[in-house]
């Protein structure tokens, strides 16, 4: 069976939840939602998932516990849960951007707002999906920093940046990281049919890149299946990636 660019983003998703253990996991899109309900069917059984509002759930969406207000605050400042967020923009240091574009005294245009993503980055490992990789996402400084990079996030724990970390970012072109002497963006692999030159023409910043870069893993034929029938009967991962 074949995979498609789509089932290649959630696999690259899921595995951002690889090896968790038991932290709760806060998928912010559809794909990130698909991977992470895969990565606890297959590779991370122990992950919590929620449905959004007060309650514990299954991969299948059945209710397992609840989850009040004081415990939610728990796990997101005590560096036990992993959120994949968007970004409107994002930099080669990992600062991210929901807020505005343009100067935030007179914006461009009016985004989400900051909303929870300094807490977010800065009280948990907090990854990164965008569905269209450009450069007007991917730009050499945010207008406005709302989740927090690595530039500014420190490491005194003084700072209260204790759990600061950024595991991933996928895209629709590959998985980036950020591993290198400055914590500035690596290009970590690169979804099949893509070049590194697509990769470097859609970034609006000089990424580092290995003198060889993989490609995502394929996924199984029981993953497949799964994204197929069990987690995505309906197709709707082709609407967020259609390649």
């Amino acid at each position: 069976m074949t995979a498609t660019r789509a089932e290649y983003c959630v696999i690259a998703c899921a595995e951002a939840w690889r090896d968790a253990g038991e932290i709760l996991a806060s998928p912010m899109g559809l794909i990130p939602s698909v991977g992470a309900r895969l990565a606890r069917l297959t590779f991370a059984p122990a992950l919590l998932l929620t449905d959004g509002e007060a309650m514990i759930v299954d991969a299948e969406g059945t209710v397992e516990g609840w989850l009040p207000y004081r415990q939610h605050l728990a796990f997101v400042t005590g560096g036990r849960r992993h959120v994949m967020m968007g970004a409107s923009q994002i930099d080669r240091y990992g600062n991210q951007n929901i807020s505005c574009i343009g100067d935030w005294e007179r914006p461009k245009r009016q985004l989400l707002g900051v909303r929870g993503a300094p807490v977010n980055t800065l009280n948990n490992p907090t990854s990164y999906w965008v569905p269209k990789h450009s450069r007007r996402v991917f730009v050499e400084k945010v207008d406005m920093v709302c989740g927090v990079g690595y530039d500014h996030a420190g490491y005194d724990p003084a700072l209260g940046a204790r759990f600061h970390r950024i595991p991933r970012v996928v895209s629709d072109l590959g998985v980036f990281d950020f591993a290198t002497p400055d914590h500035s963006m690596r290009l970590a692999s690169l979804h099949p049919g893509v070049s590194v030159e697509q990769v470097t023409e859609a970034t609006g910043f000089t990424l580092s890149i290995p003198s060889e870069v993989p490609y995502t893993r394929e996924p199984t034929a029981q993953e497949l299946k799964l994204i197929r029938e069990v987690l995505d009967p309906a197709g709707a991962r082709a609407r967020e990636v259609a390649v």
